[in-house]
Parts: C-alpha cells; sequence; structure tokens
C-alpha cells in the first residue's frame, strides 16, 4: 500500500478512536441538563478557537482557496458538523448510545449510493458484500438483542445524524487540486460555520439552548463540567476532526466511511476500561466482521491508476 494510503487509515483509526469518546463527555453533559445544541456549539466553538491561530498560519498566501470555497465549507460545517452532531446528541437522549450509533452510521450506506448516483462509481460485488458484513457486525457490536422499546424521536434524530454523517464523508473528500482547503482549515471553518448557527437560532429561540455550570457525574465520579466540554472540545473535536478529513482525502469518502465504522469497536473499548462493562462474545464477534468488512471495501478499490481518490461534492 503507498505511503500516503497507510497515513491515511491510521489517521481514520485515529478519528474513529476520538468520535468514539464523545459519548460519555456529551451523556455527562445531557444529564446535568445541557441541551443538545448548546452542548454540540460549545464543543465545536471551542474548538474552532483553539485551531483558529494555526489554521490562520497554515492559509499564509492562500486565502484565495478560501474564498473560492466558500459554499463547500459552510455546507460541510451545517451538515457535516452541526447536522451530524446536534442528531447524535438528540438520539442518545432518548436511546441507548449503541442504536444512535447504529443509526447513524446508517450513514455509511448513503456515502456509497451518493459515490454511485453522483460519480457513477457503481458498488461492486466485494463492496456489497463488505457493506453488508459491516452492517451485520454493527449490529452485533451494539447488541441490540435487549428487546428495549425504541423512541420515535429518537430513530429520527438517529437517521438526521446519518444524514450529516455521510456530508462528513463526502464533504471531507472534497479536493480541487491546487485550490485544495487544507484539512486543518476546513475543519475550523466548518466548526465555526456550525457554532455560529447554532448560537443563532439558540438565541432566536428556534433550538433550545441551555446549560448548567457545576458538577457533573462522568464514569461514576463528580467532576467539573469544564472536564467533559474539554474531552468534547479537544479530543472528540478537534484530533477528530482533523484527523477525519485528512483521511477523507487520502482515502475517499467511500473507504474512509467504511473504516469509520470502527468507532464503533473504540466505543465499546472506552466502556470497558471507563464504565467496566466487558465486552460480550457477540460483541467481539461482531467487531470481527466490522473490520472483515472493511477489508472487503479495501479490496474491492480500483486500481490507482483508475480510481479517483478523492471526490467532488
Amino acid at each position: 500500500m503507498p505511503p500516503a494510503r497507510s497515513l491515511g487509515l491510521l489517521f481514520a483509526l485515529l478519528s474513529a478512536s476520538t468520535f468514539s469518546t464523545s459519548g460519555p463527555f456529551a451523556r455527562a453533559l445531557l444529564d446535568a441538563g445541557w441541551s443538545a445544541p448548546a452542548a454540540v456549539a460549545t464543543r465545536i466553538g471551542v474548538a474552532a478557537v483553539v485551531l483558529a491561530v494555526p489554521a490562520a498560519l497554515l492559509l499564509r498566501g492562500r486565502w484565495g482557496s478560501v474564498r473560492r470555497n466558500l459554499t463547500g465549507i459552510a455546507l460541510f460545517g451545517v451538515l457535516g458538523v452541526g447536522a451530524a452532531q446536534v442528531g447524535y446528541f438528540n438520539a442518545i437522549r432518548y436511546l441507548p448510545v449503541g442504536v444512535a450509533l447504529l443509526l447513524e452510521y446508517l450513514g455509511v450506506v448513503l456515502v456509497v449510493f451518493w459515490m454511485w448516483a453522483v460519480h457513477g462509481q457503481r458498488p461492486r460485488a466485494l463492496t456489497a458484500a463488505g457493506a453488508v458484513t459491516a452492517i451485520v457486525g454493527l449490529v452485533l457490536v451494539l447488541d441490540l438483542s435487549g428487546g428495549a422499546r425504541l423512541s420515535l424521536a429518537g430513530v429520527a434524530w438517529g437517521l438526521f445524524a446519518g444524514l450529516g454523517l455521510a456530508s462528513y464523508f463526502v464533504l471531507g473528500a472534497r479536493d480541487s487540486g491546487d485550490d485544495e482547503v487544507p484539512a486543518l482549515a476546513l475543519a475550523t471553518g466548518g466548526m465555526a460555520v456550525g457554532a455560529v448557527l447554532l448560537a443563532v437560532l439558540g438565541a432566536t429561540g428556534l433550538l433550545p439552548t441551555h446549560a448548567s455550570f457545576g458538577q457533573v457525574s462522568l464514569g461514576g465520579q463528580q467532576v467539573s463540567w469544564l472536564l467533559p466540554v474539554a474531552g468534547l472540545s479537544l479530543v472528540a473535536a478537534v484530533v477528530a476532526y482533523v484527523a477525519g478529513i485528512a483521511a477523507a482525502r487520502a482515502l475517499g469518502a467511500r473507504l474512509s466511511s467504511f473504516v469509520g465504522l470502527t468507532e464503533v469497536l473504540f466505543a465499546v473499548l472506552i466502556a470497558w476500561l471507563v464504565l467496566d462493562e466487558l465486552p460480550t462474545a457477540v460483541q467481539i464477534l461482531g467487531g470481527a466482521l466490522i473490520i472483515a468488512g472493511v477489508a472487503l471495501v479495501r479490496l474491492d478499490e480500483r486500481k490507482p491508476a483508475t480510481e479517483a481518490v478523492t471526490v467532488s461534492a
């Protein structure tokens, strides 16, 4: 595998592992009385401020590329950042985290259909087999056999998050050649757009925006609200989004989205380490199937000479 592709896989795994930490951090804030839009706006707003200086330094002499790609940056912020996160955070208010993740990651299937409908990349046998294998593995990892009743509102929010996730992979993989906006700058701009939009909607009363500033419960411990905010902003946003965009550009929207399924594996691992929730044999089998599905999609990629690694949204 070319070095750039190998590095792309490492970035994709880094992104998935850091994104997986958002569930426990977000649940701590939501249980303490935060609204989902407030948690998301704080998360991406702080992350945008942290990245503003390095992004500005990176863009010296390249501000023209930002102006020419403002539409793409805005769409990434609204759909790939704002919609995905608000949808997921609202979903976990009504559903178990595992169910919410399953619904969100249906966005991976949407990526396959998008690449087929818009770019003519019809899924071949191995990709179709990989998609089915990975989704079955995802269901097993989430261990949905408990028979709990599902909230229609939670399902709707989860599917909305899936649409946002698909947008994140497709828009993050955009490549305009010499006019490309660097991954760090796209992440910063997208999060800034998302934070401003959520703040405006909250100020006008169109979205509920409220927060509490005291002790919260995280992993069975009482901690300051600043800890989950820092975790959401620095780990699950700054690192996750920059690495995710870099991975999408190196691997393309399709493969990077399938590697992103490993977020569920990392989420199970975090639940084991932080909450002492041991994975079951069924979940271990599901993890193996997810890895197998990713491998099938990787094998089915076109040869470098003919494959369009990056896409235009």
